[in-house]
């Protein structure tokens, strides 16, 4: 399933855990171009070396840059879930749940923009 979430236009790709050995599946390392892209993917924290406190700890702060950008894209989703209540989808027809997801995520971009203290009038 994860090769099928790539994009030809992709140079860096940013996963959880659950995407550990992305680069080493077969589908990944067969395609020329799928296999040059950039995997930045987080370790499991329990795989993360102890350091005492006197440390920097570059480890925890390279996996913290790498969840950094993630949690730019996940944002939107936290807010369809927990905002406008989109924990369970209905089978109404793909076409259906379809445009319901384009609708939320329309409202979730709004919702960012207010919050944020922007305006839709043009300056």
């Amino acid at each position: 399933m994860a090769a099928k979430l790539l994009r030809e236009d992709d140079e860096a790709v940013y996963g959880d855990s659950a995407y550990l050995g992305i680069q080493k599946r077969d589908e990944i390392r067969n395609d020329e171009h799928f296999s040059a892209i950039k995997y930045r993917i987080n370790r499991r924290p329990g795989r993360l070396p102890r350091v005492s406190d006197n440390v920097i700890d570059w480890e925890r702060y390279i996996e913290n840059r790498k969840s950094f950008v993630r949690c730019k894209v996940e944002h939107p989703y936290r807010i369809i879930k927990n905002i406008f209540g989109f924990r369970k989808t209905v089978y109404r027809g793909l076409r259906k749940n379809l445009n319901r997801l384009h609708v939320l995520f329309a409202s979730a971009n709004l919702y960012m923009l207010a919050r944020a203290g922007g305006s839709l009038r043009p300056v």
